[in-house]
């Protein structure tokens, strides 16, 4: 791809469990949890309690990764309490599960941008993540493998025996839509507009715009190199476009160990397909199966597969 310049690549892990291990009805936000927490534990030197009031704040690896901060200048979209991360974890699928000790317990997770230098300390971090975490039900697990997964072609191991390689990552290619494409989104789909769900009254101009300005700014902020994307074009053509909704509603509980809360998330689950002149934005969709789309990314939310329709 020439036009979209940010890096990015999805990774397999696989662990084999030692203790039985839980898993929730979606289990992305109990991944984040475990990671974030051995993320910080492996990158921080200071020790100090709060990032933010921490010298090094900007420079380690933690933040950079897991809270991005927020840009100390004004942006010309928004204003960012927090910027958006450069990873997303990718559970396994829907439904609650349990792993018996021997079983192997085997997710994704994709990190873009500058954040792909860190990958030996992300590695590290996912593996002292499941040696034992209460929010895994106390269990614990062994990281069997690692595996990088490229656009096509067969999973290329990365890690194995304690040792670790750095990928030959390729691009995304952009594929040949036509007139109709359908996107299935396989975890659900958080997307807002002026600060409400969208949920079924959501558009293609909603959609396509939305995996517009996602893409930018991960682009931005990670790669440092702003894609040129021309918004009000992009806007034009995609509101010209028809979107076919066959997708559900969906809610499901989840504990915020940050807020110390149990609360309700709600997203579409299910197809769309869209219609029209597709290949201005062929690219982006493309790309989407790896950034995904809408609120609550980092833990795997909005993860869709793009198909053309003949």
């Amino acid at each position: 791809m020439t036009s979209l310049p940010l890096r990015l690549a999805r990774f397999r892990l696989d662990f084999e469990v030692e203790t039985p291990i839980h898993l929730h009805y979606y289990a992305g936000s109990q991944l984040r949890g475990a990671f974030g927490l051995a993320l910080r534990r492996a990158a921080c030197v200071t020790r100090q309690q709060d990032c933010k009031a921490c010298p090094l704040y900007r420079s380690c690896a933690y933040p950079e990764v897991f809270e991005t901060p927020a840009p100390p200048y004004g942006h010309r979209l928004q204003q960012f309490s927090q910027a958006p991360n450069p990873y997303v974890i990718e559970p396994p699928p829907l439904g609650a599960h349990d792993y018996r000790p021997g079983a192997t317990l085997s997710f994704d997770f994709v990190l873009m941008g500058r954040a792909l230098r860190h990958l030996p300390l992300v590695v590290h971090a996912w593996q002292r993540a499941l040696e034992r975490h209460e929010g895994l039900g106390g269990g614990s697990a062994r990281l069997a493998g690692a595996a990088y997964l490229p656009p096509e072609g067969e999973p290329e191991a990365v890690f194995a025996d304690g040792d670790l390689r750095a990928p030959d990552i390729r691009p995304p290619a952009a594929p040949a839509l036509g007139g109709a494409a359908r996107l299935r989104f396989e975890t659900p789909l958080r997307l807002q507009g002026e600060g409400k769900a969208l949920g079924h009254a959501m558009t293609a101009r909603d959609l396509l715009m939305g995996l517009a300005r996602r893409y930018w700014l991960l682009a931005e902020f990670h790669q440092q190199v702003p894609p040129a994307l021309d918004f009000r074009e992009l806007g034009e053509r995609a509101a010209a476009l028809e979107l076919d909704d066959g997708t559900v509603w969906r809610d499901w509980r989840r504990y915020s160990s940050r807020q110390r809360q149990e609360m309700v998330l709600g997203g579409v689950v299910g197809e769309v397909a869209l219609r029209g002149e597709l290949a201005p934005f062929a690219e982006l969709l493309a790309v989407g199966q790896w950034t995904h789309l809408g609120k609550n990314t980092s833990f795997g939310l909005g993860r869709y597969r793009l198909e053309a329709i003949a």
